[in-house]
């Protein structure tokens, strides 16, 4: 822990408070467009590691479809809809994630919460990402999002854990919102959001 973890997090209630509240109204309209284009359940729900690996459910705004191979919906590419693409790309799908940092299992800036199935296949310096909480944003979102390698999405993470403090917040957040405005790195080339994860990269 680091001086700043405490403010940090008295940052993430009141800011994430607030913005949950702001934004309630654009998250009821959202829910009842994602209940009419993609039909039920409105939250995509799944079991996420935070800090120290503890795991937690993540819920965000669904943009896919069910898979139904009679209907040739089997891949992500397939399911991902044109309105679940704008969600993504406008970040508009992680609105419901406030409430995780208002709750304390995320936090407005941190490396993203990965899938479980990584943990065990971190070296033990990509596992320290879990030192801290996971974030909304972070910085390898705002240097490079989805198209960049995992390695270099590693290294910013681990970049973060070890010299966070406010300054380095504020800039990643007036980064991040210039990067959505932008839709910038999306996704990695040839994929919806990224490859899956195998492993260290073996020189």
């Amino acid at each position: 822990m680091t001086p700043y973890d405490p403010v940090k997090r008295f940052i993430d209630v009141v800011v994430g408070s607030a913005a949950l509240v702001l934004s309630a109204p654009m998250q009821l309209v959202l829910a009842v467009l994602v209940r009419q284009k993609l039909g039920s359940p409105v939250l995509f729900r799944q079991a996420r590691p935070g800090k120290d690996g503890e795991i937690f459910e993540l819920a965000k705004f669904r943009t896919m479809l069910e898979p139904d191979e009679s209907r040739g919906l089997v891949t992500d590419e397939q399911r991902l809809t044109r309105f679940g693409a704008f969600l993504r790309s406008t970040s508009l799908d992680e609105l419901p994630t406030l409430w995780h940092v208002v709750r304390g299992d995320m936090s407005l800036v941190g490396p993203r919460p990965l899938l479980v199935r990584y943990l065990d296949r971190y070296t033990p310096e990509q596992a320290r990402r879990h030192e801290v909480r996971p974030g909304v944003t972070g910085l390898a979102q705002v240097n490079g999002r989805n198209a960049i390698t995992w390695d270099e999405k590693f290294a910013k993470d681990l970049e973060y854990v070890k010299d966070r403090n406010l300054l380095l917040d504020l800039k990643i957040i007036w980064r991040t919102m210039a990067q959505v405005a932008r839709r910038d790195g999306i996704s990695a080339s040839g994929n919806v959001t990224m490859p899956e994860f195998m492993g260290p990269t073996r020189g």
